[in-house]
């Protein structure tokens, strides 16, 4: 009996060990799996040119052009937004291929880079650009010494695909709900935290552009990293529906297939939004295992963790912007 007690007692803190740590877990044992990079190339449509062979373009106007990964296999896309005065970069993909070359043959204008948020996928591997603009968040900005931000394992998870950590000086803060001014043209920084809790959306009220990283695209939404928080994915889509209307175009940072970059709108936002409101009251059940996943509509699924594990937490709540 006692040597049953004993065993039991190794067996209940090796699983709470390994529930604390599940996250650290998560990419040793991702990271040790080594996923095939790159896919064969698919036909584009008429809309979008090759301008190499590892990058696409697809104007979305005259000033905005989506620059995709397509033969990545997380097949991200990345935006150029121009102004009569300076660019915006937001996101800069998997660093698989130098997205500067890119960049440098669409605009002579001073271009600063904004990430959606810090994952390795959307940094160009080592962020190599002059200009570079963060979300000022507390837990971001008081780390930033002489303006230097070094980031942390579970804020990148480069580990995954074999990419450090970076350090990176932060030429500009970026205010929740604030504005950058490019020249003619007036981007709306939203704080939408529920991937990771520092996250953001860009948005060009004009255009009714709605620049989403990845909050929300075309597949499976993740919301069970170490960053992530169901009751963050209520307050981002709260404060996008308060900006955004039935018009607006919503771009994301992934694509599941081609051809070009997909268009979501306000009613995608708003299954999300129900959704988490049928898992925060127990009235939707989820398939599978670890993670769990949550069907919102045809375009997309939202990816959990088992409901005990759930994190419900807001880590600002003064950043809610109800609609």
């Amino acid at each position: 009996m006692q040597k049953f007690l004993i065993t039991t007692l190794i067996i209940i803190g090796l699983m709470t060990l390994a529930v604390a740590n599940r996250f650290a877990l998560m990419v040793m044992i991702l990271s040790l799996s080594s996923p095939t990079l790159l896919i064969e190339k698919q036909e584009e449509g008429p809309d979008v040119t090759w301008h190499d062979d590892y990058y696409t373009l697809e104007w979305l106007d005259a000033r905005t052009v989506a620059i995709a990964e397509p033969l990545y296999y997380q097949q991200n896309i990345n935006y150029l937004i121009l102004g009569d005065d300076r660019a915006v970069l937001f996101d800069a993909g998997s660093g698989l291929r130098s997205i500067l070359p890119v960049i440098n043959s669409l605009t002579d204008k001073p271009v600063t880079f904004i990430p959606s948020h810090f994952h390795y996928d959307h940094l160009g591997d080592g962020l190599p650009f002059d200009k570079i603009a963060i979300v000022d968040l507390p837990h971001i900005s008081n780390r930033g010494i002489d303006d230097q931000l070094t980031l942390q394992w579970h804020e990148h998870l480069g580990a995954i695909e074999g990419y450090t950590t970076p350090t990176f000086k932060v030429s500009e803060w970026l205010q929740p709900g604030g504005d950058i001014e490019l020249g003619s043209r007036r981007l709306k920084v939203i704080y939408t935290p529920g991937h990771t809790n520092d996250s953001i959306s860009l948005y060009d009220p004009v255009a009714d552009f709605l620049f989403s990283g990845d909050f929300i695209y075309q597949g499976d939404l993740y919301a069970f990293l170490p960053n992530s928080s169901l009751g963050e994915y209520e307050q981002g889509s709260d404060n996008l529906l308060g900006h955004i209307s039935a018009q607006t175009k919503i771009y994301g940072a992934h694509r599941l297939h081609p051809p070009g970059v997909p268009v979501l709108g306000l009613h995608d936002i708003k299954d999300l939004k129900q959704t988490l409101g049928s898992i925060r009251e127990r009235s939707v059940r989820p398939s599978g295992f670890y993670p769990v996943a949550y069907p919102i509509n045809d375009s997309f699924n939202l990816l959990a963790e088992p409901r005990l594990l759930q994190n419900w937490d807001i880590t600002y709540p003064e950043l809610s912007q109800a609609p």
